[in-house]
């Protein structure tokens, strides 16, 4: 099965049209038909490592100042507590600890729903230990790489460009707006994760003034980490959604497999 990383933007592309949309659900046509899918999303930030084990996760409305009509969507996917069980056990001496309280954030829904709008394939997702530096995160993700062998779809959903304090809403509907800084940022990214040289993207810190503008925090950024960690040994890689908005923002998404 392959491994994937989302750009999930706005939580308003659970609802809307546009480009990165018909990008989800081409990649959804390509892709076989997983036995379940684990998401480390962006937005479950935790100290600690937890996974969900609900068998019925709620759909979490864990955003603000959005329209009506987004906070009415739900995502009915089950969840997959063997699996739960099961990834617990992979990434042991670490401590993961199963939360049957969670539901699914917007990080996991809104971009799984336009890959299986039907809700049709169990959901789980790992949370992110925010304690940890990214070398530990891609050390972490290699452990999971059996989960592949057995058809679960693992999903990273983040922004590899996401600064929200520098975000030109009077440009969020255009496409491949970026300041400078933005598109020097994805072009450094992009010819890493392409050559392989995942060693430099561990090091994002110390890539130059584009990097440090391009990722002020690591949240949205980890969740690529255990992408790249899963790549087996001359594994292709492929880029697609790779465009900017709102100026400090990326949708790239990456495909391994």
């Amino acid at each position: 099965m392959p491994v994937l990383f989302l750009g999930h933007g706005s939580p308003m592309n659970a609802i809307e049209e546009n480009e990165f949309i018909e990008g989800f659900r081409t990649l959804s046509q390509n892709l076989p038909k997983p036995s379940a899918i684990l998401c480390i999303s962006a937005h479950w930030y935790t100290q600690g490592t937890f996974v969900t084990a609900s068998p019925r996760p709620a759909t979490m409305h864990d955003f603000y100042g959005f329209p009506k009509q987004l906070f009415g969507v739900q995502y009915p996917a089950n969840g997959h507590p063997a699996l739960a069980g099961e990834t617990v056990d992979l990434l042991r001496p670490e401590t993961v600890i199963p939360d049957v309280n969670r539901g699914l954030d917007h990080g996991a829904w809104s971009v799984i729903t336009h890959l299986y709008p039907k809700a049709d394939v169990p959901v789980i997702q790992l949370s992110i230990d925010y304690t940890k530096p990214a070398g530990w995160h891609f050390e972490l993700a290699g452990r999971l790489l059996k989960l592949r062998t057995k058809g679960v779809l693992i999903i990273g959903s983040g922004n590899i460009v996401h600064n929200l304090s520098l975000v030109d809403f009077r440009n969020m509907n255009t496409l491949d707006y970026g300041f400078d800084w933005a598109f020097e940022a994805r072009e450094i990214t992009n010819q890493l994760i392409l050559s392989g040289n995942f060693g430099g993207l561990l090091e994002y810190q110390n890539l130059g003034r584009s990097m440090q503008l391009a990722v002020p925090t690591p949240d949205h950024f980890l969740p690529l980490m255990y992408t790249l960690g899963l790549r087996k040994e001359q594994e292709p890689i492929r880029l697609f959604n790779d465009k900017l908005v709102a100026g400090s923002l990326s949708m790239t998404s990456v495909m391994v497999g």
